[in-house]
């Protein structure tokens, strides 16, 4: 279990969720203007309007902010795993590997709309009281896409199906965050490639 219960508090009631989501709605945006070094709780309360025991309430320091902001992406990556997924596996193996593509520009699109992704992503890279976000995500969605591959696949070892998974999974969030940076390759030719690698990677049915 991760520390996030002792420095992020969330809200319950809807005035309180707002002000939570103004929050962490200005600190994407300066996180994107300013960056991590920069960024300070006296900024976001100062662009949001707000007094600093405002801010306190739900975050115990800037950390704390850039913890939830990671976990709201990581959140919306994963609704957009779990719509993919119930959009596929029900076509079988071919069904999802065919797909590949399509989830990795699903994903990319949630990144792009985040306000500050691209600092977000480095923050979770760069800090080790963040690295856990990440991690944690990425391995949730490794257990959902082993779901979805066991169901078809009942003869194969769960545990090497993870770790198969687990890779295939990094590997596909480095193109997403790839893409952030690195403007001399066509984020087209980014999914196609990456998806072809892949699809190699991934089981196949014993009949295929």
């Amino acid at each position: 279990m991760s520390d996030t219960q002792d420095i992020v508090r969330r809200p319950k009631q809807e005035r309180s969720q707002a002000t939570y989501e103004l929050l962490l709605n200005v600190a994407g945006e300066l996180l994107a203007e300013v960056g991590i070094d920069r960024i300070s709780t006296n900024l976001i309360c100062a662009r949001a309007g707000l007094t600093p025991p405002a801010l306190y309430r739900y975050f115990d320091d800037k950390y704390a902010v850039l913890e939830a902001l990671g976990r709201r992406l990581m959140a919306r990556q994963n609704a957009a795993l779990e719509q993919w997924i119930a959009r596929h596996a029900p076509g079988g193996l071919a069904a999802l590997r065919g797909n590949i593509e399509e989830l990795l520009r699903e994903t990319a699109a949630v990144t792009a709309s985040e306000p500050g992704a691209v600092w977000i992503l480095r923050a979770l890279h760069a800090s080790p009281r963040l690295v856990h976000v990440r991690v944690e995500s990425h391995r949730y969605v490794t257990d959902r896409l082993t779901d979805a591959y066991a169901a078809h696949l009942p003869d194969i070892d769960r545990d090497e199906l993870w770790q198969r998974l687990r890779l295939s999974v990094e590997m596909g969030f480095a193109v997403d965050e790839m893409l952030t940076e690195e403007t001399s390759l066509s984020a087209d030719a980014a999914f196609r490639y990456a998806a072809h690698t892949l699809r190699g990677d991934l089981p196949r049915a014993p009949r295929e």
